[in-house]
């Protein structure tokens, strides 16, 4: 880590000079792109500093320790080591995520699809767990969720819910997000304690820029207003605010009735098509580099997955880079880095190798 580290910050003061040159400004895709690259060395430089000033401080106290005698001066070092340890934990986390080169669409705002795949009501469940360790996370980054279709099921959780997520490095750490999440555990209604194993699928859509805005012809599209179904009051049963289109061409059809203005939940649904029918167009375009929207997710059965949460064991495992973390009750309230870094780094090395 540390000679990757050098070797960026050696190229930080090259990158300050050709932002000088009067070609570079002359040259407006340049310029952006050494701004960008300037940007990015520049914070890894703070929190490279940060890190390793923790690390300085951190030796010094743990030199102090064993020869210090007053019992209060005691708890005090080890109270600051502790702080440290954790300081320089986060430093290395955010220097990981930083060794990365940018991708143009890194904060580009994404939907989020979860579906309950194989389990029934305990996978409905789990949908829900998901969406809370998600907000959670989404919460910790600092990243704005808005939900866009939801369908309950009658114990609790949902069949289906779909949200959008945006902010700064969004897509970068939830892409790999996608694909079948495998849960372990005792269901509420199982009075032998039996562990049972479900599924739920989780798809990852980037929503169009502006420059890629997919034009969907008016002709192509036919829209359904409906009484909205759930929770809403009294409302839902007296307006037809429900709006289900389906895209003519492609047999795309996308549902929103979250909003109790149909107009809402009309752009709503089109948000989510245009981003399902993007995506198609950019898994057409680029077929060895785009996975598909299905292989994506798969048929949510319990054999294909991406992950495993073990609840009695408090375990949850990533099988695509063999990571396992016994800590999953953090992982359910969000502490979702120890997972999203580490497949970022092992994607960004795949591609480098092939």
């Amino acid at each position: 880590m540390k000679d990757k580290v050098q070797r960026l910050l050696a190229r930080l003061q090259e990158v300050e000079e050709l932002l000088g040159h009067p070609e570079t400004l002359s040259d407006q895709k340049r310029y952006r792109e050494l701004t960008q690259e300037h940007s990015q060395i520049s914070e890894l430089k703070e929190v490279w500093e940060r890190f390793q000033s923790a690390g300085k401080q951190l030796d010094e106290n743990r030199a102090l320790l064993p020869s210090e005698q007053d019992a209060e001066m005691v708890v005090l070092l080890k109270d600051e080591i502790l702080r440290l340890e954790i300081e320089m934990e986060a430093s290395k986390k955010q220097i990981e995520i930083l060794l990365v080169p940018p991708d143009p669409r890194d904060s580009r705002n994404i939907i989020l699809e979860l579906r309950a795949g194989t389990g029934g009501d305990e996978a409905a469940l789990f949908v829900g767990d998901c969406i809370r360790m998600y907000q959670y996370y989404a919460n910790k980054k600092g990243w704005k969720f808005e939900i866009l279709s939801s369908s309950e099921s009658e114990v609790g959780g949902y069949k289906e819910y779909i949200m959008s997520l945006s902010g700064h490095n969004v897509f970068r750490l939830m892409q790999y997000e996608a694909g079948t999440h495998r849960v372990q555990r005792v269901p509420d209604t199982e009075t032998q304690g039996r562990v049972h194993t479900s599924a739920i699928t989780v798809a990852v859509l980037v929503e169009p820029a502006e420059d890629e805005k997919v034009e969907i012809d008016e002709r192509d599209l036919k829209i359904d207003t409906y009484r909205a179904s759930g929770a809403g009051g009294q409302h839902v049963n007296r307006t037809d605010s429900a709006v289900r289109i389906t895209h003519l061409p492609t047999g795309t059809v996308v549902a929103c009735q979250e909003e109790r203005s149909q107009h809402k939940n009309k752009d709503k649904a089109m948000r989510l098509l245009t981003s399902r029918i993007a995506e198609e167009i950019r898994r057409k375009a680029h077929q060895e580099m785009s996975a598909a929207r299905l292989s994506q997710v798969g048929s949510g059965d319990r054999s294909e997955r991406i992950r495993t949460y073990n609840f009695s064991q408090n375990r949850v495992t990533d099988h695509r880079i063999d990571l396992t973390l016994y800590k999953l009750d953090r992982v359910m309230e969000g502490e979702l880095d120890d997972l999203t870094i580490p497949l970022v780094n092992h994607f960004y090395q795949q591609m480098l190798q092939s």
